[in-house]
């Protein structure tokens, strides 16, 4: 059954979208399932290995749930607005608008020859003006609801790409994006209020079915910490500030105070003389990005303000230091140093000659000379009324007390800082607000939505916003006083258009509402959700509190947008490391769909390589599955004829017959186990295990007393197991053999249990505890028939010489263990 995979290839896909047989209308759907897949950046010219490796072995997935059952919703689109897409554009000396809508027609012909299941009637295009309209429209809701604010910060800038970054854009103190350093940079940004959703985003994680490392680096990130706030007061000024702390049972133990350097309070307070040199020290700060300064390092670096706080616990007089360990964006920008008992602050003291004093001991121990920090639980020293007491106990009675005094609370803070939204690039969404003098920040009114992104703008980063040198967009009435005003100069992060588009999926079409409520009650959350573990702290995270603000705005009846999450591993070079034009180790598609056709590299990217896992490539493999896919075709050319008998079998079955039909639902166990869980390659080793025990079975018995009726049965189940894997190749056998309607309308077939259970089994034979012999007996044959099958063998027979049996121990069903000594 020889085929030409561009002739099926094309023909099927042809078919396929004339008869609108992976299309769904939502409005109709009930029991849906939605599956979605993180769609693409088009800002390359071509799918590469790794979008065939995300999308393509995906389908494959999707597919078996739709022949499970399941009422299957699965669209795609791109995530066309950003820096990756302008970046290709001043490449390539064209328009952002030309070159994205370009590569997304081009990629999205390309997934349509993957020949992936897509409901292309549901695609979307951040891009596109019917799709920023919503996005501006979510970030109204975001702004009127108090949930965004413009502020001025000390930002991540990257030089390279002349726009700011958030802390989770930056990798190691360089742009995820270009590699280039980051430095820091005071500028007035949007942010949006993430952190009052903290909280919830944390306590939630528990109900996802998500990745335990991808919980785990939320759980980090959100960084959920219960302590206390405490008051101190600047010596000698009237300046009060405070600071977080989760141990307040270290109080007495503090010896100096740290503060970030841009920490704006520092300038009111530093000494004439030590101006100048924490004047120095902030400007070298500005040159550390934020992820940098987290990073525990062993270098430590500060300067004295010159200035003293007071303990409010003793009254005690420390110094006032500044050092970049400490963020303003973090807490209160200012800690209280513990150096006997916080590894940092130890380790500055050290650095700078700070006194060190230790307040807690272990218990039963006595003060001793600190080679490093204390860190743990124990006993109250040097404290005042304290000393003696567990210090567990200590830190809710200094907590009282302090709040008694006035001086502190009890105090629940977040490592997660708000979401930092603005860029100062061009291609991507206008943000919907007018900047009157008299007014302020003006909502544009949502009748005149969407601010449409201008074209006639000199698009190359340039340090602010392109859209400034715009006069034609940036002048505009104010909408309340109408007075003279200007447009926001910036655009919003592509994050932002990503943040909300499993909402607009099901609703695409809609020009009147983002998304219809009905539609998405019924439609969300998200069944299954595919994309990279990169995301785990950005897009995840960012999409989990849109959702949460829409549900509580009313937009949805869900709070959580994705329930099942799954990463896909990645497609490495074949020198290991990550794919890259600069690197010379990428690896195109193209030659390989040209060569073997796109099931068959589907096929070898499901049987090579873990799904979840990824490798290095490696395409020696994709000959042998060609080879093995031919061999399959020859067999079911040979055994053409079978088709046109009844697969309907009764009971009485011969051995052969039996072992047959029990390779294949064991086969059929694993595929179905296996395929569910993202097992794809040991699901394909289980259908090369049933193409065997069918050969096996042709070979052993003679053609005239094959049954007939079993080998229907198994050919014709044998592709559509397949057809998930090889869907081309798979419907055009179908047609050749006979059947009507397509093979991916079939349903999945069920495991019969009972021909699990074979009436002859292999069976270990054991010298003195070592396996030195396997033999046939039926499964419930008693001690002396399987011993009398034994000694048949002659291997058991040569260890049975000159040797007496003291004693036989048979495990039914299991082996035979014969103990021997010498005669």
């Amino acid at each position: 059954m020889a085929y030409n995979h561009h002739e099926i290839e094309e023909k099927w896909q042809k078919r396929w979208t004339e008869d609108s047989l992976f299309s769904v209308d939502v409005n109709k759907l009930d029991d849906k399932y939605y599956v979605l897949v993180m769609f693409p950046y088009p800002s390359g010219d071509k799918l590469h290995m790794g979008h065939w490796y995300q999308y393509g072995v995906m389908d494959t997935w999707t597919r078996y749930q739709r022949m499970n059952g399941k009422k299957v919703f699965f669209p795609m689109g791109f995530d066309a607005f950003g820096l990756p897409a302008e970046n290709f554009a001043i490449k390539h000396g064209i328009h952002p608008k030309e070159s994205t809508t370009k590569n997304a027609n081009y990629m999205m012909n390309q997934f349509k020859k993957m020949g992936v299941s897509y409901n292309f009637d549901y695609a979307l295009d951040t891009s596109k003006e019917d799709y920023y309209k919503w996005t501006q429209w979510v970030f109204l809701e975001l702004f009127k609801n108090g949930l965004a604010y413009k502020k001025e910060a000390p930002v991540n800038w990257c030089n390279s790409c002349q726009t700011v970054l958030a802390n989770e854009q930056v990798k190691d103190g360089a742009c995820e994006r270009c590699d280039s350093s980051v430095i820091q940079k005071n500028l007035n940004q949007w942010f949006l209020k993430i952190t009052e959703y903290a909280d919830k985003l944390l306590s939630n994680l528990d109900s996802l079915d998500w990745p335990h490392k991808t919980l785990a680096m939320q759980k980090h990130w959100i960084g959920k910490s219960t302590g206390t706030e405490i008051e101190f007061k600047v010596d000698k000024l009237d300046i009060d500030f405070k600071v977080f702390t989760t141990r307040p049972d270290t109080l007495h133990g503090c010896t100096y105070v740290t503060f970030a350097p841009e920490h704006p309070e520092v300038l009111n307070f530093v000494s004439d003389s030590q101006r100048e040199a924490v004047l120095d020290y902030i400007e070298q700060t500005k040159k550390v990005s934020e992820v940098d300064r987290l990073t525990v390092s062993d270098q430590k670096t500060g300067v004295f303000t010159g200035a003293y706080a007071i303990n409010p616990i003793n009254q005690e007089k420390v110094p006032i230091w500044i050092s970049d360990y400490v963020l303003f964006s973090y807490g209160t920008g200012a800690v209280m140093a513990v150096p006997a008992h916080d590894e940092r602050d130890f380790d500055f003291a050290n650095a700078f000659d700070l006194p060190i004093r230790q307040v807690i001991v272990k218990k039963g121990e006595s003060e001793g000379t600190l080679d490093k920090a204390f860190t743990d639980a124990g006993e109250m020293i040097h404290s005042k009324k304290y000393d003696g007491l567990s210090s567990l106990d200590v830190k809710k009675q200094i907590t009282d007390d302090l709040q008694a005094m006035n001086k502190g609370e009890a105090k629940v803070n977040f490592r997660l800082r708000d979401w930092l939204i603005s860029r100062q690039r061009y291609w991507g969404s206008p943000i919907p607000i007018i900047h009157c003098d008299d007014c302020g920040s003006v909502p544009v009114p949502e009748d005149q939505l969407p601010i449409t992104l201008p074209e006639n703008v000199e698009f190359k980063p340039m340090g602010e916003s392109p859209l400034k040198a715009c006069d034609s967009f940036m002048n505009v009435e104010c909408p309340q006083c109408k007075k003279p005003a200007l447009r926001e100069a910036d655009t919003l992060d592509t994050f932002m258009c990503s943040s909300w588009y499993y909402l607009r999926f099901p609703n695409v079409g809609n020009n009147d509402q983002a998304f219809e409520q009905g539609i998405t009650d019924k439609m969300m959350p998200v069944d299954k959700y595919v994309g990279g573990p990169e995301h785990a702290c950005m897009h995840l995270l960012y999409a989990r509190f849109v959702n949460m603000v829409m549900k509580d705005l009313g937009h949805t009846i869900h709070e959580e947008p994705f329930t099942s999450l799954t990463h896909q591993g990645m497609i490495l070079g074949s020198d290991g490391q990550k794919m890259s034009k600069s690197k010379g180790n990428s690896v195109s598609p193209d030659g390989y769909v040209e060569d073997y056709g796109s099931d068959i590299l589907r096929l070898y990217l499901c049987f090579g390589f873990s799904y979840v896992d990824g490798g290095p490539w490696d395409d020696s493999g994709i000959k042998s599955m060609s080879k093995f896919v031919d061999r399959v075709a020859r067999l079911l050319e040979d055994q053409k004829h079978v088709f046109g008998v009844s697969d309907a079998f009764g009971d009485d079955l011969n051995s052969d017959e039996k072992k047959l039909l029990f390779v294949y639902n064991n086969s059929l166990k694993g595929v179905t186990t296996d395929v569910v869980k993202f097992q794809f390659n040991t699901s394909i080793a289980r259908i090369m295990e049933l193409y065997n025990a069918v050969s096996d079975y042709l070979k052993a018995v003679d053609p005239d007393k094959q049954n007939q009726a079993v080998l229907s049965f198994v050919l014709k189940n044998l592709v559509v197991i397949l057809s998930p894997f090889l869907p081309h190749i798979c419907e055009e056998w179908w047609e050749t053999l006979g059947q009507s309607k397509s093979v991916s309308l079939e349903v999945w077939p069920e495991v019969n249990e009972k021909f699990l259970e074979l009436d002859e089994i292999q069976m270990a034979v054991m010298i003195n505890g070592k396996v030195r012999e396997q033999i046939k007996v039926a499964k419930d044959s008693d001690d002396d028939t399987v011993f009398a099958a034994a000694v048949k063998s002659t291997k058991v027979q040569g260890y049975l010489e000159g040797m007496n049996i003291v004693k036989k121990i048979h495990v039914k069903g299991k082996l035979l263990n014969l103990i021997l000594k010498k005669a």
